[in-house]
C-alpha cells in the first residue's frame, strides 16, 4: 500500500498548474471520454477533518488502487474554495458538503453528489469559555463574531440558518473566516471571535484544552434533526454533470472503492480507523483524535446513498437565508445520482 504525503493548501496549488496538463489534459479535453488512463483529480475540504475521513482512509486502505485508479487527493482549507477548482475544470471531483450542488444550480453550473458519505453535518457550533456567559445558544449570535471555515463555505451556511432559525437576522452578527485547526484554535483563544461552527479533530482540540464548550452538536442524526429539523446530508463526492455522463466507468470504480471504505468504518472501531490514518493528522495525540473519530462517526453512511428525505431538509435550510436561493426552483433530482453507489 502507498501512503501519500500530505500535501498543504500552498502544494496543492502548485500541484494543480503542474498535473493538470499530464493528468488530465485540462478541464475539456478530460472530459470528451472515458480514457483518461485513470487518473483523477480530487479536492478536499480539509483533507485532516473527520468530516472527510473516507478520503484519505480509501486511498490508506488501497481501495482506488483495486479499481485500477491513480487518485490525486489535494485539500483546501474551506469547501467553498474546493468547488472553485471543480467549476474551473482543475480537478475532476471534490469532497465536499452536499449543499454545494444546490447553490451552483441556481447560478447555471449543473454538479451533482454522485456517493454521499454522510446524513448529518458533522458540525459543531463551539462557544469560547470567555464569552460562555452571553452565548448561551444561537438566539445570542446578535453582535457576536463567529468563525466559519470560509465566507460561503458550509459552516457559513449552517451559521446563518442557525441564526434565521432563532431570530436572529444575517446582517445583524459577523461570520470570520477562521479555516480550521489551528487557526480556529487561537482565533477562539485571542477572542477575535466569541465562538464558531467547525469539526473533528478541533472540536476535541477546544474540549481537551478549556479553551470553550459545544453549544450546538450536529455530529449525529439526531443532532441534526434537533438542529436542522431533519437529515442533513453533507460530506460526499460531487462532480460536474456532463463529466459524470462522459466517464460512468471511471466513476462507478470511484463509487465502488468509497462504498467499500464507508463499509470497512461500519466495521471498525474508531482507534483501528485512527491506526490507518496518517500520524500527523492526530496532532492532538493518538487517544484524542480516536476519541475525535469516535464523535462523528455516526453521521457517515454505510452505503453512499442519499437519505430520501435529505435534500429537501438542505433546500428548505438554504432557502432560509440565502437570497440567491430564495425565491429559485431547485431540481433537487438533478442535485444526486444514485446510479453508481446502488450498483
Amino acid at each position: 500500500m502507498r501512503t501519500p504525503l500530505k500535501i498543504s493548501a500552498a502544494v496543492a496549488a502548485a500541484t494543480l498548474a503542474l498535473t493538470t496538463l499530464t493528468a488530465c489534459g485540462g478541464g475539456s479535453a478530460a472530459a470528451g471520454s472515458d480514457d483518461n488512463n485513470g487518473k483523477i483529480k480530487i479536492m478536499v475540504g480539509g483533507l485532516d477533518k473527520v468530516i472527510y475521513l473516507p478520503a484519505r482512509l480509501t486511498q490508506q486502505l488501497g481501495y482506488f488502487e483495486d479499481e485500477g485508479l491513480h487518485v490525486t487527493l489535494l485539500t483546501e482549507p474551506a469547501g467553498v474554495q474546493a468547488t472553485t477548482s471543480l467549476v474551473s475544470g482543475d480537478v475532476q471531483g471534490v469532497v465536499g458538503f452536499y449543499d454545494h450542488t444546490l447553490d451552483l444550480q441556481v447560478k447555471g453550473k449543473q454538479v451533482e453528489s454522485v456517493v454521499q458519505f454522510a446524513h448529518a453535518p458533522g458540525e459543531v457550533e463551539v462557544v469560547s469559555n470567555k464569552a460562555a456567559g452571553g452565548l448561551t445558544s444561537p438566539k445570542d449570535f446578535k453582535g457576536k463574531k463567529l468563525g466559519v471555515t470560509g465566507l460561503g463555505s458550509s459552516t457559513d451556511f449552517l451559521t446563518k440558518y442557525l441564526a434565521v432559525k432563532n431570530g436572529v437576522q444575517t446582517n445583524e452578527f459577523t461570520p470570520v473566516a477562521v479555516g480550521a485547526g489551528q487557526t480556529f484554535l487561537s482565533a477562539l483563544q485571542q477572542g477575535s471571535i466569541q465562538g464558531g461552527m467547525t469539526t473533528d479533530p478541533t472540536v476535541a482540540q477546544i474540549v481537551n484544552k478549556n479553551l470553550g464548550k459545544v453549544l450546538v452538536d450536529m455530529r449525529t442524526p439526531e443532532g441534526s434533526r434537533k438542529a436542522l429539523g431533519g437529515p442533513y446530508p453533507s460530506s460526499s463526492l460531487y462532480m460536474n454533470t456532463d463529466w459524470v455522463n462522459s466517464h460512468k466507468e471511471t466513476v462507478q470504480k470511484l463509487a465502488r472503492a468509497f462504498v467499500k471504505t464507508l463499509t470497512w468504518m461500519s466495521t471498525h472501531t474508531a482507534e483501528q480507523i485512527a491506526a490507518k490514518m496518517p500520524a500527523d493528522y492526530a496532532q492532538g495525540g493518538k487517544k484524542l483524535y480516536a476519541q475525535a473519530i469516535k464523535d462523528t462517526l455516526p453521521m457517515f453512511t454505510k452505503d453512499g446513498v442519499m437519505p430520501a428525505d435529505g435534500p429537501a431538509t438542505v433546500e428548505r435550510v438554504l432557502k432560509s437565508f440565502n437570497p440567491n436561493l430564495k425565491n429559485a426552483t431547485v431540481d433537487l433530482k438533478k442535485t444526486y445520482t444514485t446510479e453508481f453507489v446502488k450498483k
